[in-house]
């Protein structure tokens, strides 16, 4: 989206990896940024200050966990993180879904979305939980769509259908009434669910993602953030400026900031606090050099990519994964389960800004995501929010205020 020319453009993220890539020219659509963002009843500039109280009441209350019974890896995250997260019994729902990354629409229908309805409506939850937590197994993927299973369900409320051919017009339509909010979020006023997943190659990633969340403190950095200055053509060239502008902003709260701005593909020196890249899209992208990044608990990262949340099974070739971040050590990253478009990518100074001010992790990416019911997939604990205000980590413990 760019501001300046009041124009919105729906632009495929390139790819410079062995998949099929989709084509490189920009659709440009005179609907404005004004629009999108007025349809999403949101405010333009990031939020200055700290997050609002939360609402009253324990915040694991407000969560839904949801594991495939017909997967053991699916079930043993799922009574790790209700352990560990104090979840109760009555806000866990077993649902009976193939194992399997990619299922139909009419599967995810029957054997998903119908399940959390009917429970959300037996169990009177429907207007008391705010964000659902998927554990590793749960279907990734809408085959006819290749729409995300976790964004459709977030906006099962919403009356929309996702265009097929990424066409602007209906990409408004699937405008998120949560982007660039300054509000704590709650279903009853934004008519959707926060949907992330507890997931990784293995079990073991999808458990120590809920480690590293309990873990979590507010570390005053580093933030790294990796422009590529060859994507300064319209379409990208606002995935850049979103993170330029977050460099400013996390340095007026005190905390380090590195700003790679060059045609290199940066590394991280040190242990990071929060991520951003262009992966494999970077004209200088090497794979050693982003599998061997490693982050603090409670690091957030995001990458300009495709189809970096394709799969989180072990696989070679095509483009960079998130999955990678979570071995690495990442406590949430976002990811795209087909070609979003440019339109619809986590905006980088939005993500690090609500973070940073105290909201959690599931807020921080919803606020800074255009669109709902399209190609996302969270990974982490919804729940994670190291930088609460008051000093209060994430899992409940007290801690001193930072600096």
């Amino acid at each position: 989206m760019l501001v300046q020319n009041r124009r919105f453009l729906v632009t495929p993220v390139a790819s410079r990896t062995g998949t099929a890539a989709p084509a490189l020219a920009a659709v440009v659509v005179a609907i404005g940024v004004a629009t999108l963002m007025m349809a999403s009843g949101c405010r333009s500039e990031s939020s200055p200050g700290n997050a609002p109280p939360p609402p009253p009441g324990r915040a694991e209350d407000r969560v839904l966990v949801v594991h495939d019974a017909l997967d053991p890896g699916s079930i043993e995250v799922a009574d790790y993180y209700c352990l560990r997260r104090s979840i109760r019994a009555d806000h866990r729902l077993a649902i009976r879904a193939d194992p399997v990354e990619e299922v139909s629409l009419a599967e995810y229908l029957a054997r998903i979305e119908a399940p959390v309805r009917a429970f959300l409506d037996r169990a009177a939850l429907r207007d008391s939980i705010d964000f659902i937590v998927l554990t590793r197994g749960i279907p990734l993927r809408i085959h006819e769509n290749g729409c995300s299973v976790d964004a459709f369900l977030g906006a099962m409320d919403v009356p929309v259908e996702p265009p097929l051919h990424r066409e602007a017009a209906g990409l408004r339509r699937l405008a998120n009434p949560y982007y660039g909010q300054t509000k704590r979020f709650r279903h009853r006023e934004f008519g959707i669910y926060l949907v992330t997943r507890l997931d990784g190659y293995d079990v073991a990633d999808a458990l120590a993602l809920v480690d590293r969340s309990l873990a979590a403190r507010s570390e005053s950095g580093p933030f790294l953030l990796d422009l590529d200055p060859r994507y300064e053509s319209p379409g990208y060239a606002e995935v850049n400026a979103a993170a330029r502008r977050a460099a400013p902003m996390l340095r007026a709260r005190g905390l380090r900031v590195v700003l790679e701005d060059t045609k290199a593909f940066a590394h991280g020196t040190r242990p990071l606090a929060g991520y951003f890249s262009w992966g494999s899209n970077d004209g200088s992208f090497d794979p050693a050099t982003y599998r061997a990044l490693r982050f603090l608990p409670g690091a957030l990262a995001e990458t300009a990519v495709s189809t970096s949340g394709r799969t989180f099974r072990s696989c070679t070739g095509g483009q960079s994964l998130v999955a990678d971040l979570v071995t690495g050590g990442v406590t949430g990253v976002k990811g795209y389960v087909s070609e979003p478009t440019t339109a619809s990518l986590c905006r980088a100074d939005i993500l690090f800004d609500r973070y940073a001010a105290g909201y959690t992790l599931a807020e921080s990416f919803a606020a800074a995501s255009p669109l709902v019911k399209w190609k996302d997939v969270v990974v982490g604990d919804a729940l994670c929010a190291p930088y609460v205000r008051g000093g209060r980590a994430a899992g409940g413990r007290d801690r001193p205020p930072q600096d």
